[in-house]
């Protein structure tokens, strides 16, 4: 159940918080735009989320869970003003993958990432 008390603003594009009946948990690792063959797909911060929140799912249906079952997910990226400049697209990307699924997300700005040509890192928390 998805929980945005009226005393908060309405959320876009995120959930205040998820309330799930008891069931397995999976965590994710953070997953960045990496391919089978360990190499980055772009330079491109749209094309680096879109296959980082590929990863994510492929963990995530190994487990056996859908994107409904994400319950909390966080976002690192190296450049918020890149994100905000590109959140449209980022968007689109999004509900590719997840629809009108919203968990509790939170999006961190960080120096930088331990792969040096990452542009976004994205770990999540399902209940399946």
């Amino acid at each position: 159940m998805h929980l945005n008390p009226d005393s908060l603003p309405v959320p876009s594009g995120y959930s205040h918080g998820i309330s799930v009946p008891a069931g397995q948990l999976l965590f994710i690792a953070g997953q960045i735009a990496v391919n089978k063959d360990n190499q980055i797909v772009s330079d491109d911060l749209v094309e680096q989320f879109d296959q980082a929140l590929a990863n994510v799912l492929a963990v995530l249906s190994a487990g056996g869970g859908k994107p409904e079952n994400v319950t909390r997910m966080v976002i690192y990226v190296t450049d918020k003003n890149e994100y905000r400049n590109q959140r449209q697209e980022i968007g689109k990307r999004y509900q590719k993958y997840m629809g009108k699924h919203y968990p509790a997300m939170v999006l961190v700005q960080v120096a930088a990432l331990l792969e040096d040509a990452a542009k976004v890192e994205i770990e999540a928390i399902a209940v399946i």
